[in-house]
């Protein structure tokens, strides 16, 4: 079933995880760019704040407190955008709180908390968009926008837990994406695939470590994330790798899976840390609200990328296959010409 989603700046668009790194700078292109936002995460005091900044700005915001591992925090925020927008378009699963720490050492409270946030908050947004893009029709369906993450391709040491969770999410969505297909649901499912992005994700994680976890190596800017999710709002997406290097590495996992391991347990540790103190786990975002509006994090980047060319070449070929598609079909749309 080919399906057509709205303009961007005809829709409204939830984002969770809205008040820092890819969920702020995603809210903040999707209302310049002229959709509305309805912004969710724990930290009340800066989505009202991020709200704000957005209203005078000339945007409409809506902040709504929700935890997403809450499954009637999230019910209760699909209300609200309705309640306010009277329907909501594309629906952003981004929240994620991480566990920097060898699985020996990780309480298992700590895992549960990480699997409640990363993966059930995506099963709890995920079902809430789906049923309430169930009575539209093909021509104007609605997205559901998943953040995953290279983590969920591949795993590495150090933050098991979390890549479980992704992977976790990873296969979820692609089960609920055939689902909602052979059940001709109008809806466009996208999963996102970043590798290292330059956000606070390290400074809010929950460290057993020693040292501080931080990106080293390529990094790119979140800027870079936002953009395939705001490509894949308005365009029919099923998967988008932020950075060659994300894609090159699922590949080579893929195909020479022992080889990647020994790498991986070799650069993994230097590659996610850096040569400070690891902070005192208490002021972790695992089991309370991180400090918000901050887009960037303190990392220790090699290389860092102004964007993705490999989100750039992504977008061109979907638009370019988009495009080829709508006019194949043109044909069989057009009502018979009466004689």
């Amino acid at each position: 079933m080919r399906i057509n989603l709205r303009p961007l700046p005809e829709q409204v668009v939830v984002i969770t995880g809205a008040s820092s790194g890819i969920g702020l700078v995603t809210a903040r292109h999707a209302a310049r760019r002229g959709a509305k936002v309805v912004l969710a995460a724990r930290n009340e005091e800066a989505l009202r704040t991020l709200a704000a900044e957005l209203e005078a700005a000339g945007g409409e915001a809506l902040a709504v407190r929700c935890d997403v591992g809450d499954s009637d925090d999230v019910a209760h925020l699909a209300a609200a955008a309705v309640e306010r927008f009277g329907r909501f378009d594309t629906w952003v699963n981004n929240a994620g709180v991480s566990i920097f720490g060898r699985l020996v050492d990780v309480s298992l409270e700590d895992m549960h908390k990480v699997m409640d946030t990363v993966y059930w908050g995506v099963v709890h947004g995920s079902l809430e968009a789906v049923r309430h893009y169930a009575g539209r029709s093909a021509d104007d369906a609605g997205a559901l926008v998943t953040v995953g993450s290279f983590f969920g391709d591949r795993a590495v040491p150090i933050q098991s837990a979390y890549m479980a969770a992704k992977h976790a999410v990873h296969g979820f969505t692609e089960g609920l994406r055939m689902e909602t297909e052979s059940d001709r649901t109008p809806v466009s499912v996208t999963l996102v695939h970043p590798g290292r992005i330059d956000t606070p994700y390290n400074d809010h994680a929950q460290s057993y470590l020693p040292d501080k976890p931080a990106h080293r190596g390529m990094v790119y800017p979140p800027d870079a994330v936002a953009d395939a999710i705001l490509h894949a709002a308005a365009h029919p997406t099923r998967d988008l790798f932020v950075g060659g290097q994300a894609r090159f590495l699922a590949l080579l996992g893929g195909l020479f899976p022992r080889l990647t391991d020994v790498a991986m347990e070799v650069y993994a540790y230097p590659s996610q840390t850096k040569h400070e103190p690891s902070p005192p786990r208490a002021s972790s975002a695992l089991w309370h609200p991180g400090d918000g509006l901050r887009e960037r994090g303190t990392n220790a980047p090699h290389l860092m990328r102004s964007g993705s060319l490999y989100v750039q070449a992504e977008k061109a070929l979907g638009l370019a296959k988009e495009t080829l598609g709508k006019a194949v079909a043109a044909p069989f749309r057009q009502p018979p010409t009466r004689r």
